[in-house]
């Protein structure tokens, strides 16, 4: 059949991370759906091509976000099924905390028609490299930071724990775009049963424009729910403690080396 879908990451910082089949999956299409964090992204995709469509409109204030992902699949499907040559492009990797990717990726597949994604620079990416972090040398533990609220969850504190998307902890309606002091002290309250109340913890977002700067400001974890939190904000919390030899294990190995 004639429809496709491919499903592209931009990256995080406008066109400094976007791969060259990215971006000629996003120059050869028929049709674009752009799904990116402000304006001037849209823009830059509208320069790649002027048939270029923007998700955003998909939201609104009174329905779940879960209503709005699916009214964004079914724009994309359809164009799918018209025989188009179809490109979702979403900023970072499309694979990432992106839920209409996927699940559009799915729906077309169902239906017999082509479909794949390309990967991007996720902000998970860019978050290693901007606080120096390597996820190999203790370990990393990462979690939507509601969904860590919502379950219960086993923490390592010798190891990194992330928690993605602070700005809206909390959000069980998921119908906003932030959450109250009210809601950040109780995950403050539920990550003070492991860590100190002075630990000190370092809020992240990415740059995305040239002219933005990296947030990376450290504040104890006691004072995270006085703190401006948006929907781009990540909670990077370092170990507490010393990680713990397993001795029993390593008695093992040592005896089979011998």
């Amino acid at each position: 059949m004639a429809g496709s879908l491919v499903c592209v990451g931009l990256g995080m910082a406008m066109g400094a991370h976007i791969t060259p089949i990215s971006r000629s999956y996003i120059e050869h299409a028929d049709v674009v759906f752009s799904l990116v964090s402000n304006g001037v992204v849209e823009l830059w995709v509208k320069e790649m091509n002027s048939n270029s469509i923007s998700l955003q409109q998909f939201y609104t204030k009174k329905e779940s976000r879960n209503v709005s992902y699916k009214n964004m699949v079914n724009a994309m499907v359809e164009q799918v099924l018209a025989g188009k040559k179809v490109v979702g492009a979403f900023y970072g990797h499309p694979g990432v905390f992106a839920k209409v990717p996927h699940e559009a990726i799915k729906v077309v597949r169902e239906l017999g028609f082509e479909s794949h994604m390309e990967p991007g620079i996720s902000a998970e990416d860019c978050l290693f490299a901007d606080l120096n972090i390597d996820p190999g040398k203790v370990g990393c533990q990462q979690f939507e930071a509601s969904q860590f609220m919502f379950y219960q969850r086993v923490i390592d504190p010798s190891a990194y724990l992330i928690l993605w998307q602070v700005g809206i902890a909390g959000d069980k309606s998921l119908k906003r775009r932030t959450t109250g002091q009210e809601h950040k002290k109780l995950l403050v309250e539920l990550l003070c049963e492991t860590y100190p109340n002075e630990h000190e913890v370092t809020l992240y977002e990415a740059k995305v424009l040239p002219t933005d700067k990296t947030r990376n400001e450290k504040v104890a974890l006691q004072f995270l729910a006085e703190c401006e939190l948006s929907g781009a904000t990540t909670l990077v919390i370092p170990p507490c403690k010393k990680l713990m030899k397993n001795q029993d294990l390593l008695d093992k190995l040592s005896l089979l080396e011998q």
